[in-house]
């Protein structure tokens, strides 16, 4: 299996020691092959807004830098690990400025045959904020979040008995990460996947004249159709369906109506 680990630290400190131990369990259990893609060192310019990518396309993006590059290492693996410190209550510079360059494919997202990992490290506090910001990232772009970790590591010395807890969370999220990758199959949406689902087919269903790519892409993917439940065949629970799908009636006819008062 192919692992890409797609790094926010700008230095090989307990972050990226966080994921080479993943890396070490699930190395015991099978054949694993690791990438390390270290943000620090790929040409990624800082997105300017100009909505370029999300009205013509990402390949009309005034940056010719590596984002092509990077999407392509994400769609050879198998499984990708995003893995960021905590800086300032937030994820890092380098993981942001990583997902604002791709945030076209929030628009047309791409990656559901595609397992995630979501890892974070922190000196005291912010991981629940930052991995449940990188669980909406990572599923609305399609992967499945198979796991999220977090880890305390304060820059002094720490107990045996946290570092032993630290490892036994590390051991379970390869654990778990490794058992999704030899899987294969995708597991059912939850609600919010759902949801998100419906809101974006209600909004790129309705707004083709604003949104011209992302309608012809969301339409060549089948997804407008009225029958489409999610973006890909796996089952969906009923109850979330008929919600998603009120949410999305309540979004097309708000939507209408802007547009007709816009008209005015």
């Amino acid at each position: 299996m192919k692992v890409l680990v797609i790094m926010g630290s700008p230095r090989k400190g307990n972050t990226y020691r966080a994921v080479r131990k993943i890396e070490e369990v699930m190395r015991s259990k099978g054949d694993a092959e690791f990438e390390y893609l270290m943000l620090k060192d790929v040409n990624l310019s800082h997105c300017c807004g100009c909505f370029s990518c999300f009205v013509k396309g990402e390949d009309r993006c005034p940056f010719k830098d590596d984002a092509p590059l990077i999407e392509q290492k994400m769609h050879d693996a198998d499984g990708v690990i995003f893995a960021t410190p905590v800086y300032g209550m937030s994820v890092s510079a380098l993981m942001k400025n990583f997902i604002d360059r791709l945030s076209y494919i929030f628009h047309r997202p791409r990656f559901f045959h595609k397992k995630a990992l979501l890892l974070s490290t922190t000196g005291a506090t912010g991981l629940k904020d930052i991995l449940d910001y990188m669980q909406l990232v990572a599923s609305v772009w399609g992967f499945e979040v198979t796991h999220k970790v977090g880890v305390v590591t304060p820059p002094m010395a720490i107990p045996r008995k946290k570092e032993l807890a630290n490892e036994q969370k590390l051991n379970k999220a390869a654990t778990i990460f490794y058992d999704a990758l030899m899987r294969k199959e995708r597991s059912s949406p939850g609600l919010r996947d759902v949801i998100v689902f419906h809101a974006q087919k209600a909004s790129f269903g309705e707004l083709v004249q604003d949104s011209p790519t992302d309608h012809a892409y969301w339409k060549e993917q089948g997804w407008l159709r009225p029958q489409a439940k999610y973006y890909v065949d796996v089952p969906v629970n009923p109850l979330y369906n008929a919600i998603g799908w009120t949410a999305e009636q309540v979004l097309r006819r708000k939507i209408r109506k802007d547009m007709r008062e816009a008209q005015k």
